[in-house]
Protein backbone atom coordinates (compact mmCIF):
# COMPACT_ATOMS: atom_id res chain seq x y z
CA UNK A 1 0.00 0.00 0.00
CA UNK A 2 1.37 3.44 -0.94
CA UNK A 3 1.58 6.25 1.60
CA UNK A 4 -1.25 8.07 -0.16
CA UNK A 5 -3.44 4.96 -0.15
CA UNK A 6 -2.70 4.51 3.56
CA UNK A 7 -3.54 8.16 4.26
CA UNK A 8 -6.78 7.89 2.31
CA UNK A 9 -7.78 4.84 4.28
CA UNK A 10 -7.02 6.68 7.53
CA UNK A 11 -9.05 9.73 6.47
CA UNK A 12 -12.00 7.56 5.45
CA UNK A 13 -11.87 5.85 8.83
CA UNK A 14 -11.88 9.23 10.60
CA UNK A 15 -14.84 10.32 8.47
CA UNK A 16 -16.75 7.16 9.38
CA UNK A 17 -16.02 7.62 13.09
CA UNK A 18 -17.09 11.28 13.03
CA UNK A 19 -20.23 10.45 11.06
CA UNK A 20 -21.21 7.70 13.51
CA UNK A 21 -20.59 10.01 16.46
CA UNK A 22 -22.76 12.70 14.81
CA UNK A 23 -25.51 10.18 14.05
CA UNK A 24 -25.07 10.63 10.31
CA UNK A 25 -24.82 8.18 7.43
CA UNK A 26 -21.26 8.15 6.13
CA UNK A 27 -22.47 7.71 2.55
CA UNK A 28 -23.92 11.23 2.74
CA UNK A 29 -20.44 12.72 3.12
CA UNK A 30 -18.24 13.02 0.02
CA UNK A 31 -14.48 13.21 0.25
CA UNK A 32 -12.90 15.73 -2.11
CA UNK A 33 -9.13 15.31 -2.47
CA UNK A 34 -7.48 18.73 -2.80
CA UNK A 35 -4.64 18.02 -5.21
CA UNK A 36 -3.42 21.57 -5.89
CA UNK A 37 0.40 21.79 -6.03
CA UNK A 38 0.75 18.00 -5.93
CA UNK A 39 2.12 16.08 -8.96
CA UNK A 40 0.29 13.80 -11.37
CA UNK A 41 1.72 10.72 -9.69
CA UNK A 42 0.10 11.61 -6.38
CA UNK A 43 -3.28 11.98 -8.09
CA UNK A 44 -2.83 8.65 -9.86
CA UNK A 45 -2.00 6.95 -6.57
CA UNK A 46 -5.10 8.39 -4.93
CA UNK A 47 -7.24 7.39 -7.91
CA UNK A 48 -5.90 3.84 -7.76
CA UNK A 49 -6.88 3.81 -4.09
CA UNK A 50 -10.47 4.58 -5.03
CA UNK A 51 -10.59 8.39 -4.97
CA UNK A 52 -12.59 9.87 -7.88
CA UNK A 53 -13.15 13.55 -6.99
CA UNK A 54 -10.22 15.98 -7.00
CA UNK A 55 -10.04 19.73 -6.42
CA UNK A 56 -7.73 22.34 -7.88
CA UNK A 57 -7.28 26.05 -7.14
CA UNK A 58 -4.88 27.25 -9.86
CA UNK A 59 -6.37 27.10 -13.33
CA UNK A 60 -3.25 26.71 -15.48
CA UNK A 61 -1.85 24.01 -13.21
CA UNK A 62 -5.21 22.25 -13.28
CA UNK A 63 -5.54 22.35 -17.07
CA UNK A 64 -2.08 20.85 -17.47
CA UNK A 65 -2.92 18.03 -15.06
CA UNK A 66 -6.22 17.36 -16.81
CA UNK A 67 -4.44 16.96 -20.12
CA UNK A 68 -1.91 14.53 -18.69
CA UNK A 69 -4.50 12.56 -16.70
CA UNK A 70 -7.22 12.42 -19.33
CA UNK A 71 -7.07 8.61 -19.28
CA UNK A 72 -8.63 8.71 -15.79
CA UNK A 73 -12.38 9.48 -15.42
CA UNK A 74 -11.77 12.03 -12.68
CA UNK A 75 -14.47 14.42 -11.48
CA UNK A 76 -12.72 17.79 -11.30
CA UNK A 77 -13.78 20.51 -8.84
CA UNK A 78 -12.52 24.10 -8.90
CA UNK A 79 -12.15 25.66 -5.44
CA UNK A 80 -9.95 28.72 -6.04
CA UNK A 81 -10.91 32.35 -6.68
CA UNK A 82 -12.68 32.68 -10.04
CA UNK A 83 -11.44 35.55 -12.18
CA UNK A 84 -13.52 36.85 -15.09
CA UNK A 85 -10.82 36.03 -17.64
CA UNK A 86 -10.70 32.41 -16.44
CA UNK A 87 -14.40 31.55 -16.55
CA UNK A 88 -14.45 30.01 -20.02
CA UNK A 89 -11.86 27.33 -19.24
CA UNK A 90 -13.50 26.63 -15.89
CA UNK A 91 -16.95 26.36 -17.49
CA UNK A 92 -15.62 23.99 -20.16
CA UNK A 93 -13.38 21.74 -18.07
CA UNK A 94 -14.81 21.35 -14.56
CA UNK A 95 -17.85 19.57 -13.15
CA UNK A 96 -18.10 21.64 -9.95
CA UNK A 97 -17.14 25.17 -8.88
CA UNK A 98 -17.21 25.79 -5.13
CA UNK A 99 -16.01 29.39 -5.07
CA UNK A 100 -18.62 31.59 -6.79
CA UNK A 101 -19.20 34.83 -4.91
CA UNK A 102 -20.45 37.27 -7.57
CA UNK A 103 -23.40 37.25 -9.95
CA UNK A 104 -21.17 38.37 -12.83
CA UNK A 105 -19.03 35.25 -12.43
CA UNK A 106 -22.04 32.94 -12.28
CA UNK A 107 -23.50 34.60 -15.39
CA UNK A 108 -20.27 34.11 -17.33
CA UNK A 109 -20.05 30.46 -16.27
CA UNK A 110 -23.67 29.97 -17.36
CA UNK A 111 -23.14 31.53 -20.79
CA UNK A 112 -19.84 29.73 -21.38
CA UNK A 113 -20.90 26.25 -20.23
CA UNK A 114 -20.99 24.05 -23.36
CA UNK A 115 -24.54 22.97 -24.15
CA UNK A 116 -23.51 19.33 -24.68
CA UNK A 117 -22.35 19.09 -21.06
CA UNK A 118 -24.56 18.69 -18.01
CA UNK A 119 -25.13 21.87 -15.97
CA UNK A 120 -22.12 23.15 -14.07
CA UNK A 121 -22.60 22.44 -10.36
CA UNK A 122 -22.06 25.55 -8.22
CA UNK A 123 -21.58 26.44 -4.58
CA UNK A 124 -21.63 29.98 -3.25
CA UNK A 125 -18.56 30.82 -1.21
CA UNK A 126 -19.60 32.68 1.95
CA UNK A 127 -17.20 34.79 4.01
CA UNK A 128 -18.53 33.13 7.12
CA UNK A 129 -15.96 34.63 9.53
CA UNK A 130 -16.14 38.12 7.96
CA UNK A 131 -12.40 38.20 7.22
CA UNK A 132 -11.04 41.00 5.03
CA UNK A 133 -8.45 38.63 3.58
CA UNK A 134 -10.99 35.99 2.51
CA UNK A 135 -13.05 35.73 -0.63
CA UNK A 136 -16.75 35.14 -0.35
CA UNK A 137 -20.10 36.87 -0.30
CA UNK A 138 -21.18 38.55 2.94
CA UNK A 139 -23.76 36.62 4.93
CA UNK A 140 -26.27 39.46 4.57
CA UNK A 141 -25.99 39.40 0.76
CA UNK A 142 -26.14 35.63 0.29
CA UNK A 143 -29.89 35.22 -0.13
CA UNK A 144 -30.27 37.76 -2.94
CA UNK A 145 -27.26 36.35 -4.79
CA UNK A 146 -28.39 32.73 -4.35
CA UNK A 147 -31.86 33.40 -5.73
CA UNK A 148 -30.39 35.25 -8.74
CA UNK A 149 -27.96 32.43 -9.56
CA UNK A 150 -30.68 29.81 -9.17
CA UNK A 151 -32.46 31.36 -12.18
CA UNK A 152 -29.50 30.98 -14.57
CA UNK A 153 -29.45 28.28 -17.27
CA UNK A 154 -26.57 25.80 -17.73
CA UNK A 155 -25.56 25.98 -14.07
CA UNK A 156 -27.13 24.44 -10.97
CA UNK A 157 -26.78 26.01 -7.54
CA UNK A 158 -26.15 23.14 -5.13
CA UNK A 159 -25.27 24.85 -1.88
CA UNK A 160 -22.72 26.82 0.13
CA UNK A 161 -18.98 26.68 0.74
CA UNK A 162 -16.86 28.40 3.37
CA UNK A 163 -13.32 28.55 4.74
CA UNK A 164 -13.70 29.81 8.32
CA UNK A 165 -11.00 31.57 10.26
CA UNK A 166 -8.52 28.92 11.46
CA UNK A 167 -8.91 27.59 14.98
CA UNK A 168 -7.58 24.56 16.82
CA UNK A 169 -10.56 24.55 19.20
CA UNK A 170 -13.34 22.24 18.02
CA UNK A 171 -16.06 24.25 19.74
CA UNK A 172 -14.96 27.38 17.86
CA UNK A 173 -14.78 25.41 14.63
CA UNK A 174 -18.31 24.16 15.17
CA UNK A 175 -19.63 27.67 15.79
CA UNK A 176 -18.41 28.82 12.37
CA UNK A 177 -19.73 25.74 10.58
CA UNK A 178 -23.03 26.03 12.41
CA UNK A 179 -23.35 29.59 11.11
CA UNK A 180 -23.02 28.31 7.54
CA UNK A 181 -25.47 25.49 8.17
CA UNK A 182 -28.08 27.91 9.54
CA UNK A 183 -27.68 30.07 6.44
CA UNK A 184 -28.06 26.96 4.30
CA UNK A 185 -31.25 26.02 6.17
CA UNK A 186 -32.57 29.56 5.71
CA UNK A 187 -32.07 29.42 1.95
CA UNK A 188 -33.80 26.04 1.78
CA UNK A 189 -36.72 27.48 3.76
CA UNK A 190 -36.88 30.24 1.14
CA UNK A 191 -37.50 27.58 -1.49
CA UNK A 192 -34.04 26.96 -2.94
CA UNK A 193 -33.47 23.21 -3.53
CA UNK A 194 -29.99 23.07 -2.01
CA UNK A 195 -28.28 19.84 -0.93
CA UNK A 196 -24.58 20.66 -0.47
CA UNK A 197 -22.51 22.07 2.37
CA UNK A 198 -18.87 22.16 1.26
CA UNK A 199 -16.97 22.76 4.48
CA UNK A 200 -14.17 21.24 6.47
CA UNK A 201 -10.50 20.67 5.67
CA UNK A 202 -7.69 18.52 7.06
CA UNK A 203 -7.57 20.31 10.43
CA UNK A 204 -11.29 20.71 11.09
CA UNK A 205 -13.33 18.24 9.06
CA UNK A 206 -14.60 16.37 12.11
CA UNK A 207 -16.26 19.57 13.37
CA UNK A 208 -17.69 20.17 9.90
CA UNK A 209 -19.21 16.69 9.84
CA UNK A 210 -20.90 17.34 13.20
CA UNK A 211 -22.46 20.46 11.68
CA UNK A 212 -23.76 18.80 8.52
CA UNK A 213 -20.99 18.94 5.91
CA UNK A 214 -21.81 16.94 2.78
CA UNK A 215 -18.47 17.57 1.04
CA UNK A 216 -15.19 17.84 2.94
CA UNK A 217 -12.07 19.13 1.18
CA UNK A 218 -8.93 17.28 2.30
CA UNK A 219 -5.44 17.91 0.97
CA UNK A 220 -2.48 17.57 3.33
CA UNK A 221 -3.98 14.68 5.32
CA UNK A 222 -3.97 12.69 2.07
CA UNK A 223 -0.98 14.01 0.13
CA UNK A 224 1.30 15.43 2.83
CA UNK A 225 2.47 18.98 3.43
CA UNK A 226 2.51 21.33 0.47
CA UNK A 227 5.68 23.02 -0.75
CA UNK A 228 4.81 26.26 -2.53
CA UNK A 229 7.15 27.62 -5.17
CA UNK A 230 8.58 31.06 -4.55
CA UNK A 231 7.92 33.89 -6.95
Amino acid sequence: MTTIAYNLQAVRTQIAVAAASAGRAVENIRLLAVSKTFPDGAIRSAYQAGQICFAESYLQEALAKMARLRDLPIEWHFIGPVQSNKTRDIAEQFTWVHSVDRLKIAERLSVQRPVHLSPLQLCLQVNISNEDSKSGVDIADTSVLAHAIAQLPNVKLRGLMAVPAPSEDMSEQRVAFSRLRMLFDQLKAEGLPLDTLSMGMSHDFEAAIYEGATIIRIGSAIFGNRIYKEG
